[in-house]
């Protein structure tokens, strides 16, 4: 039986993040497929376990820092560590700055696999050592890693052009379509928070910088809307930016905010909405707005490349950053009626993609 390690995650499963909801619906798929036995390490601020399961996955806590400088890059470390006695055939290493670790894996014998999911130091939130840092993980792990997979194909030519990497597999983040909610959880979830079906907006995700969301509450104020703004989400670790969009949020009428939330509220909080806005400066391939095409919610997004490669009609997107201009497609969309993105959505189907996963851990493996 293959043995696979996977880390550069900060935990399954209801942990909220791109790379964690890839991980949380990846491996699971994986070994539903193939009896591959998968080990999901975790950091032991962000999940209440040492050692568990989840659908046939292990997972196992490694110590980490909760101090965002520090956090990956430590934790990724600690865990490579663990791997040299686990008894892996395989090591998956998720993310850039985790990336770092990849030559000491290959220089200890791992075959490793790397995903890139994003230039993550195109974030507004680091500083210019930490983003120096960023893109030696970045340059470390695409050269280094036994196989490299990247989430889009903004991604592989940006890894072509500055590397030469031309052999990358591109596998996409996937969305599975949702099971539905008992009407009578819906109702409470939404009236804890005094909201109604359809009648409010939603955007989800962390509060740092480049998610966009002082846009979207500037932009609701000036469309002059009256449903409600329900902003999902929180930060990771308390920031200057994130309290003062939180303060600025509790000032501006009709926002609301919900904090985390996972499984039946968070499901039942999205999919009621009338209308989901993503006004992100950077992405990688964004499964909050494949999950909001699954719930068949009418959109408005920025027009970043991760987004644009989703190729949705040209009326949902608007210039990133441009405030009057996402006001204005606030205003025109805030009654549209559900959509069908059936055709969208057939390529990131979680099945096909553990199997191509699948596939490569195979040809490195020797199967």
């Amino acid at each position: 039986m293959l043995k696979v390690t996977v880390l550069g995650t900060r935990g399954i499963p209801g942990v909220l993040g791109g790379v964690e909801t890839h991980c949380q619906n990846l491996y699971p798929e994986i070994v539903r497929q193939s009896g591959t036995a998968v080990t999901v390490i975790a950091r032991s601020p962000y999940v209440d376990y040492q050692i568990s399961e989840f659908q046939g996955v292990h997972l196992r806590t490694v110590s980490a820092p909760k101090k965002k400088s520090l956090e990956a890059i430590i934790h990724s470390v600690f865990a490579a560590i663990t791997t040299l006695t686990d008894g892996s055939d395989i090591v998956h290493v998720h993310a850039i700055g985790p990336g770092l670790v990849v030559p000491l894996l290959r220089l200890a014998g791992k075959k490793v696999v790397f995903t890139h999911h994003g230039p993550d130091y195109d974030r507004q939130k680091w500083g210019r050592m930490a983003k120096m840092v960023l893109k030696l993980g970045e340059k470390l792990a695409v050269k280094f890693a036994s196989e490299v997979i990247v989430i889009s194909d903004v991604i592989n030519q940006l890894i072509q052009g500055k590397y030469g990497r031309d052999n990358a597999y591109l596998i996409p983040n996937g969305v599975h379509l949702p099971q539905a909610l008992n009407k009578a959880t819906c109702d409470s979830v939404l009236a804890q928070f005094g909201l109604t079906p359809q009648g409010y907006i939603v955007a989800v995700g962390r509060f740092v910088e480049e998610k966009g969301f002082h846009d979207l509450i500037q932009a609701y104020q000036l469309a002059g809307i009256s449903k409600p703004l329900v902003l999902v989400g929180d930060a990771d670790h308390p920031t200057p930016y994130s309290e003062s969009l939180k303060q600025k949020a509790k000032d501006t009428q009709g926002v609301v905010l919900t904090g985390f939330l996972k499984g039946d509220a968070l499901q039942a909080v999205f999919s009621q909405a009338g209308l989901y806005v993503m006004p992100s400066y950077h992405e990688g391939l964004p499964i909050a707005l494949l999950e909001a095409m699954s719930f068949s919610l009418p959109a408005v997004v920025s027009d970043i490349p991760a987004n644009l490669e989703v190729a949705l009609e040209s009326d949902v997107y608007f210039p990133v950053s441009d405030v009057a201009s996402l006001a204005e497609k606030l205003r025109l969309k805030q009654h549209e009626t559900r959509c069908s993105y059936h055709t969208y959505l057939e390529k990131y189907d979680w099945a096909a993609i553990a199997a191509q996963t699948m596939a490569v851990y195979n040809k490195i493996a020797g199967n």
